[in-house]
C-alpha cells in the first residue's frame, strides 16, 4: 500500500512555528538563491523578524534583491521584518584572528595558541562559523535562513558544530599539561600569558557551541530545505546530501525541484525532449523520496531579480504550480 503523497509546498515550514535554523542548499545553479530568498520572503509573513544569510563566498543576495549587503544585518528594502547579510568564512577567521592580536599583541602565546588550533582540521572554518552563529544569537531574530555554498561545503559547515565542540573540548584537556609551561615561560619573559582567560574563552565557546549542536539536531528547531533540477548529476548530488544529513541527525523533508517544463502544450521538439527527461528524473525523485514534500518549480521565462519577482516566485513555493491551460 503506497503512501498518500505529502502536499508539495513548503508551506509546512510556514507552520512550524518553533523553527529556529532554516538551511537551503544544493549544487550550484540550482536557484538555491532565488529559493532561499524567496523562503524568507514567505517566512517574514508569519514571524516578526527573519534574517537570511548568505554563507557562499560567491554571494548572490545582493544581486537578487538589488541591495547592497555586507557583514551587518541590513534591511531589506519593501519589508519591516526581514533583514539580510553576507558573510564570507575565511574573512571572519582572518578578522577575528587579527582582532585577538590587536587586543593583546604582545601576548607571545597568542600565536602557540592560533598554531594549535589552527593544526585541526577545519578548525579555521569552524571558528569563523562560531563567529557568525555569535553574531546571529545577540541579533535574536524569529528565525533564521541560510543560503548555503555548493553541497560540500555546507556538509562540512553543518557538521563544524560537532567538529568545533571536539576540538575544543581537546583544547581545553591541555590547559592541565601546558598551563604550568605557560605559566613558566610568561615568568620567564617577564610577560603575562593570562593562560588561564585563554583556556576560559576555550571552554565558553565549547559550552555554547555544544547547546548549537543540540539545536541543529532537534526536528522541531532545524531543518534542511534540498534545492535540485532534474538531472542525473543533481539528483545524485541531492541523494548524496540527503544521507549525509541524516547521519548528522538533521532534520530534511522538504526537496525544492527548480527549472522544470510544465507546459502540457508545446510543441517544441526540444522541449519535449527536455520534458521527457526531466519527468524520468523526477519519477526517481518522487520513488525515492516518497515521505518528502517535493515541491515542483516551472522554468521561469524571465530572472528573477529584485523584490517584486521574488514575492511572485516565492508564492509558488508555497502553492502548487497550475499550468494556465490547465486552470
Amino acid at each position: 500500500m503506497s503512501l498518500e503523497p505529502l502536499p508539495g509546498t513548503l508551506e509546512n515550514l510556514l507552520h512550524q512555528k518553533t523553527l529556529k535554523w532554516v538551511f537551503v542548499g544544493g549544487k550550484g545553479g540550482v536557484g538555491k538563491t532565488t529559493t532561499s530568498c524567496s523562503l524568507a520572503i514567505q517566512m517574514s509573513k508569519v514571524r516578526s523578524s527573519v534574517l537570511l544569510i548568505s554563507t557562499d563566498p560567491a554571494h548572490n543576495l545582493s544581486d537578487a534583491f538589488g541591495t547592497k549587503f555586507g557583514k551587518d544585518a541590513t534591511k531589506v528594502p519593501g519589508f519591516e521584518n526581514l533583514s539580510a547579510m553576507e558573510i564570507d568564512p575565511n574573512q571572519s577567521i582572518q578578522e577575528m584572528t587579527e582582532q585577538a592580536d590587536q587586543q593583546n599583541p604582545n601576548n607571545p602565546m597568542s600565536g602557540m595558541m592560533q598554531d594549535l588550533a589552527f593544526t585541526i582540521p577545519g578548525i579555521d572554518e569552524a571558528l569563523a562559523f562560531a563567529e557568525i552563529l555569535k553574531q546571529v544569537k545577540s541579533m535574536e531574530f524569529d528565525c533564521v535562513i541560510f543560503d548555503t555554498a555548493p553541497t560540500g561545503h555546507t556538509l562540512r559547515f553543518l557538521n563544524f558544530p560537532t567538529v568545533l565542540e571536539k576540538a575544543l573540548g581537546k583544547l581545553g584537556g591541555l590547559s592541565s599539561r601546558f598551563g604550568p609551561m605557560i605559566n613558566q615561560m610568561s615568568s620567564v619573559m617577564g610577560v603575562n600569558a593570562n593562560q588561564e582567560d585563554i583556556f576560559g574563552k576555550l571552554e565558553g565557546m565549547r559550552e555554547n557551541i555544544s547547546q548549537v549542536n543540540q539545536q541543529f539536531k532537534n526536528a522541531d528547531l532545524t531543518t534542511f530545505v534540498c534545492v535540485c533540477i532534474s538531472e542525473f548529476l543533481s539528483l545524485y548530488e541531492t541523494e548524496r546530501m540527503i544521507q549525509e544529513l541524516v547521519g548528522y541527525e538533521i532534520d530534511v523533508k522538504n526537496i525544492v525541484v527548480n527549472q522544470l517544463l510544465l507546459d502540457p502544450t508545446t510543441t517544441c521538439p526540444q522541449c519535449l525532449a527536455r520534458r521527457k527527461m526531466q519527468q524520468k528524473y523526477l519519477d526517481q525523485i518522487e520513488d525515492l523520496y516518497e515521505d518528502f514534500h517535493i515541491v515542483k518549480v516551472p522554468q521561469i521565462p524571465a530572472e528573477v531579480r529584485g523584490p517584486e519577482a521574488l514575492k511572485s516566485f516565492s508564492e509558488m513555493l508555497v502553492k502548487p504550480y497550475v499550468h494556465p491551460s490547465q486552470k
